[in-house]
């Protein structure tokens, strides 16, 4: 066995263990909630060591935030710079879009529990790493500013954070009313009327 091989199957075990982790994590949050999440329940019902455990995770918000971060992703790149202030805009809420799809995917009873107040992989004021849509949204306007495309009339910081906390609301809304919200109508009405107050056309792209 070649060492590409033996580097490949040690890779697919290690997602397996992962998957395996992650899937007793959720069942335990939609069965008894995120109080319930211990390390000790998630290996337990997983039928795995504690050292399994963070051999792969640091935290159980870890384990939970890799899940949320680790989406199908539409690279930076993919995101083909535009001609207009309103092509920057459609791509902003396309990531957003491709977020919900994955919150579907994963339910919203695992949502709802991920959402906790507790859970300090929410938490942008401690996360050593930034959650990917997010980053994603960052590089592209940041490339369409540099490009001379669009023009940003708030701190690219405070850009961030303010789509930040107008996601965790729609999230939050769609599990509060247990799946029945109108997620992709809300998600992009919302930051579409946000970006429309941001984001200006320059002079050279407006003329």
């Amino acid at each position: 066995m070649n060492e590409k091989t033996q580097m490949s199957r040690q890779q697919q075990k290690s997602r397996e263990t992962k998957e395996k982790i992650f899937q007793a994590a959720k069942r335990i949050l939609q069965k008894s909630g995120y109080e319930a999440l211990s390390i000790k329940n998630i290996c337990e019902e997983a039928g795995v060591s504690n050292g399994s455990f963070y051999h792969h995770f640091k935290t159980k918000d870890d384990l939970l935030s890799y899940y949320i971060e680790d989406q199908p992703r539409i690279r930076p790149e993919l995101l083909e710079l535009p001609a207009d202030v309103e092509g920057v805009k459609e791509g902003i809420i396309r990531v957003y879009l491709n977020y919900v799809k994955y919150c579907r995917e994963l339910g919203v009873e695992f949502m709802a529990e991920y959402y906790d107040t507790k859970n300090q992989a929410l938490n942008a004021a401690i996360r050593t790493e930034r959650p990917y849509p997010i980053v994603t949204v960052q590089t592209y306007v940041e490339k369409a500013i540099k490009e001379g495309v669009v023009r940003l009339n708030v701190e690219i910081g405070a850009f961030t954070t303010d789509i930040r906390m107008i996601v965790i609301g729609n999230v939050f809304e769609w599990c509060i009313k247990h799946g029945e919200a109108d997620f992709e109508g809300n998600m992009s009405r919302s930051l579409g009327k946000y970006l429309d107050a941001v984001l200006c056309p320059t002079e050279e792209s407006a003329g």
